[in-house]
């Protein structure tokens, strides 16, 4: 059951130094000092938890720069949060913006590899509120790690900030995006601007977009005004307004927000990167990597062959060259199909009776259990609940979807919609902000 949302209209600010693993109150200044000690390096970094209460409040609303969006987890203990800054870095101070369920004890901890935890903070008297820590520590990954909640409700961060240097998952360079000085202000909600980066393979009169009735190639129409709407789709062709080369984005734009994703769910058809960028500086990119957009779609097709296991291979046959379909919609994998007992057992093994296609696809019972069917989907379901959206246990062994798996291997910040829950524990691509200024979008060969 989901809990009241809370209101913040007072937020109290805790600071603490630490010494050791044992904090202390100190003066208001701490707050400036840890700030100012480095760059918050969590921004749009990938986080995941051990849980969370609902899919509006998943673990990257913590790190996504947006203080009106907040990650919330199950109502138990443990629970975590952790982050992936992407490379080693140097972190001097981290800042936790608590909603109202906050951890009454918790740790601050760092991490090589995500898996050797050093404690950096400790603390069984949280009260909430903005807490400000001195810590200092070099590694990839930090969490917070809550042992007792103050409420009966879960944990609950508005912002995770880790201020430091280094770390990973540069944005992609401006030659890829381009010059955006000239994109138009928008009349509506925001400009969307098509991009051919197709490497020369097709000119600008063959990449066609479709929205609203609206088909142009962006040498007649680069960008488009986008107005609010619902459950919408653009869509994008190579060679010619109806050809077989084609993808999409999904968008819902109310009046002053973009929610959307790039999505692998159904199948792979082209390239595919978004860029937004809100008027308060937000900036964020997904979808496939420049490597993958440098590459040959052959050489993409032939990779997929390469990393899958054998059951896999099909789903880049059937359909080529057009699409690398999912298997969920391949007939070797459900009923009477020579893969259709893929899932059978594992499934079986922890209480799920649900037909290979049903897990892929998360269908039938999973489609109300979005933990249960990411976790079977990504391998971790035989495991502690508490390890099942933990990145480092992800596809460790078969049964798993490869094919998700591939997309996220190919994936800036390694964010990929390969199956439908692919959103539990912020591993999707999907983006949101408010009071957007554009939305580039790059269609690849």
């Amino acid at each position: 059951m989901n809990r009241p949302h809370f209101l913040r209209v007072l937020r109290t600010v805790t600071l603490i130094a630490v010494a050791g693993v044992v904090g202390a109150l100190v003066t208001p200044s701490t707050a400036a000092a840890v700030s100012a000690c480095g760059n918050n390096i969590a921004v749009q970094k990938t986080a995941t938890a051990s849980s969370t209460e609902n899919g509006s409040t998943p673990a990257s609303a913590a790190v996504d720069g947006n203080a009106g969006t907040r990650w919330s987890s199950a109502f138990a203990d443990p629970q975590w949060l952790r982050v992936d800054l992407g490379a080693t870095a140097t972190v001097c101070g981290v800042e936790l913006d608590w909603e109202a369920a906050y951890a009454k004890a918790f740790q601050v901890q760092i991490s090589a590899d995500g898996n050797t935890w050093t404690t950096l903070y400790s603390t069984t008297a949280g009260t909430g509120g903005t807490t400000a820590l001195n810590v200092a520590g070099t590694g990839r990954y930090l969490r917070m790690y809550g042992t007792a909640r103050a409420t009966p409700y879960g944990y609950s961060l508005w912002e995770f900030k880790i201020f430091g240097t280094g770390g990973g998952n540069p944005p992609p360079p401006d030659s890829f995006w381009g010059d955006t000085s000239g994109i138009p202000a928008a009349q509506n909600v925001l400009t969307v601007q098509i991009l051919n980066r197709t490497n020369g393979r097709y000119p600008d009169s063959q990449v066609y977009w479709s929205f609203g009735g609206q088909v142009r190639s962006i040498a007649q129409q680069q960008y488009l005004d986008m107005p609010a709407n619902s459950a919408g789709r653009m869509y994008f062709y190579l060679g010619s307004a109806n050809s077989q080369y084609y993808d999409f984005i999904e968008f819902t734009v109310g009046p002053d927000v973009f929610n959307g994703n790039t999505t692998r769910v159904d199948a792979f058809g082209l390239k595919l990167a978004m860029r937004l960028h809100a008027h308060d500086g937000y900036d964020v990119q997904v979808g496939e990597d420049r490597a993958t957009f440098a590459e040959d779609r052959a050489v993409t097709f032939q990779k997929f062959v390469d990393a899958v296991p054998a059951q896999f291979d099909v789903l880049a046959q059937t359909q080529a060259p057009y699409r690398i379909i999912a298997p969920g919609s391949d007939t070797s994998f459900r009923t009477g199909g020579v893969n259709a007992n893929y899932f059978t057992s594992y499934a079986n093994s922890v209480g799920v009776n649900e037909p290979t296609s049903n897990i892929f696809g998360c269908a039938g019972s999973l489609a109300g259990n979005p933990n249960m069917c990411a976790a079977l989907n990504r391998h971790t379901a035989h495991l502690p609940q508490s390890q099942w959206q933990d990145p480092s246990l992800y596809y460790s062994a078969a049964p798993a979807n490869y094919y998700a798996k591939f997309w996220h291997d190919h994936a800036l910040n390694g964010l990929a919609y390969g199956f439908p829950y692919d959103d539990v524990a912020g591993q999707s691509s999907f983006v949101s902000h408010g009071d957007p200024q554009y939305l580039q979008v790059a269609v690849g060969w």
